[in-house]
This record gives structure tokens, sequence and C-alpha cells, in this order.
């Protein structure tokens, strides 16, 4: 099954176009998962399994709720192959409770480094014995687009060879990505206008049964006048929505991500879920019983607005 076709079912069955980030702060985590771990000699390996205990905790919270859960590699590999290994735990623990995978990484390179990063986060690797296997195992990764199409293509190609997809860097949410993204290219057209046509036209050879493509863009909620413009150059291109909450996105800004059908974007949280919600003193005494409960109410609560905000523009929708 296409790997967006997945993604859309459980959107459908959960009434819920939402991911959860799995960003672990250890500056932010409650201290109550820093106290009750085993203190390794090498304090990295203490951090990487404080991650993947919190991280478990997390996903079977949200699990009921969400259709996916994405990780940010940056705050795994700081710890080094300690790290990485909570990374790896933290995918494997995901799938293993239905939910889809989205690996923040912003991969990319060209010829052999490409087909490599293709290969290690969405495909498979060669072993000594002459067979291959998965590694990262990710269901879709994020790339980066700069170094033009020829770095594209292995991941396209390893999104059609094993079921999987990719988010294209194509309006992001930060303040500054105007300074490169606005800029105009030789054919009159925006970074992000031509990367928009470039991802469109990846459509037709990935799509699924749902009519969606397996090839998507990262489009972000802080800039709700671009995505209208997006989606109408990318109307079958999934998007990965970042920039709600803690950025400042809301649902009335996601809103033009969606197709009428409410389907075409998945809307991702992280700090405003993981977070916000906790003070730096509530962090030192908050027992973990209370501070799931409030992660899975914030996570109740973007899905209630959301799919409100939704059901009002979109009364026709499939769900």
């Amino acid at each position: 099954m296409n790997v967006v076709d997945r993604l859309i079912e459980y959107t459908i069955q959960k009434k819920n176009p939402t991911v959860v980030g799995l960003d672990p702060d250890l500056t932010k985590i409650p201290s109550c998962y820093l106290q009750k771990v085993h203190a390794h000699e090498d304090p990295r390996a203490t951090a990487a399994e404080i991650i993947t205990t919190f991280n478990r905790d997390i996903i079977d919270t949200v699990a009921p709720y969400v259709p996916a859960v994405k990780p940010q590699m940056a705050f795994y590999e700081m710890y080094g192959h300690y790290g990485v290994k909570a990374f790896e735990e933290t995918v494997v623990y995901a799938k293993s409770k239905g939910l889809v995978v989205i690996e923040d990484a912003k991969r990319n390179d060209i010829g052999n480094t490409a087909n490599a990063y293709a290969c290690g986060h969405l495909g498979t690797v060669p072993l000594p014995n002459g067979s291959r296997a998965p590694s990262m195992d990710a269901d879709f990764l994020t790339v980066t687009p700069y170094l033009g199409s020829e770095s594209l293509t292995p991941f396209i190609q390893a999104c059609k060879d094993h079921g999987k997809g990719i988010f294209i860097l194509v309006k992001t949410s930060n303040s500054t990505s105007g300074e490169i993204q606005s800029a105009i290219t030789a054919q009159g057209t925006t970074v992000t206008q031509s990367m928009a046509h470039y991802v469109a036209d990846q459509e037709k050879s990935t799509r699924g049964t749902h009519g969606y493509s397996s090839v998507g863009a990262v489009v972000g909620a802080t800039y709700p006048k671009e995505a209208e413009a997006l989606r109408a150059l990318m109307p079958r291109s999934y998007f990965l929505v970042p920039g709600y909450g803690a950025q400042g996105g809301g649902p009335q800004d996601v809103l033009p991500c969606f197709n009428p059908d409410g389907l075409g974007a998945i809307v991702n949280s992280s700090r405003g879920i993981l977070y916000s919600h906790t003070t730096g003193a509530e962090r030192e005494a908050c027992p973990r019983e209370i501070y799931l409960a409030r992660v899975k109410a914030e996570t109740q609560t973007m899905q209630q607005a959301l799919y409100e905000a939704l059901k009002t523009r979109y009364p026709d929708m499939l769900y």
C-alpha cells in the first residue's frame, strides 16, 4: 500500500489530520523522567535512555488520537550513536502502535551520497552477507531540494521501490525563510513556486488509490496566503504543515493547506503538545500521570479545534 494511503486511512479513522512531533529536550522534559533511569558511565547513554522512556509514554498517550508522529532527528543525533539508537527504537515502537512515522531530518546531497541517504532512511542497505535490509526505516522523510533535481531522484525512487514517502521543503514556517525561498529565479518565479512545480510534476508517478502523491511538500502554517497559492499549484500533493501552536499558527491558518475533501495535509505540533502547558517549576514536581494527562488534553484540544475548523469550511469532507 502506498504510504500516503495509509496516512489518509488513519486520518479518516481518527478524524484527525495532526501529527505529534517527538522533540525530546532534556531541559524541558519533566524531571520525573530524569530521575528514574540508570546512570550509565557515558551520560549520553543515560540521556538516550531517558529519551526512549519519554517517547514511549508520549506514543502510548497520543496513539489513540493521531495518525502519525514526527521525530526530529537533531534531538537524537546530538547524543551520538546512543541518540541514534533511541531514534531507531522510537521508530519501531511507534510503528508497533499503528502510527505512521515521519522522520524530520532534512537530508540531501548529490550522487552516491544522496543515494546512501535514501537507502539508509527509506530503503534498504547492503549487508556483508550480500543481502539487504532496512535501516532507519521511516515511513516519510523530509528532504531539502536546494542541490537540484539530481539530488531528489534517489529519494523519489526509494518512494516507488519501497512504498515510502518524502516531504520536500517548499515553504518553511520560519521567519527568515523568504530570504531564499522568495528569491526570483531565472524563469521569473520564486524559489518556492519553482519547487512547487517540481513537486507537482512527480504526482502522477507516485499517486496512491486515494489520489494523492507520496512525494509531498513542507508548507508552513505561518504563511496562509502563500499556502493557498501552493495548494492550487500542488492539488494532489500531501503537505506537512509545521508552525502550528508554539510558532503562532492556528486552525484558520492551516485551512488553505487542505482540499475540500478534508485531506491533503497533516499538521504538526511539537512544543505545543509536549511542553507549552508545563512551567519550569511544574516540571520539577509534575508527576508522570499528571504530565501525560496534559499531553492527552493538548492533543485532543488540537484535534477538536482543527476538526471543527475544517468541518465548518468543508462540510462535505470525507470524515
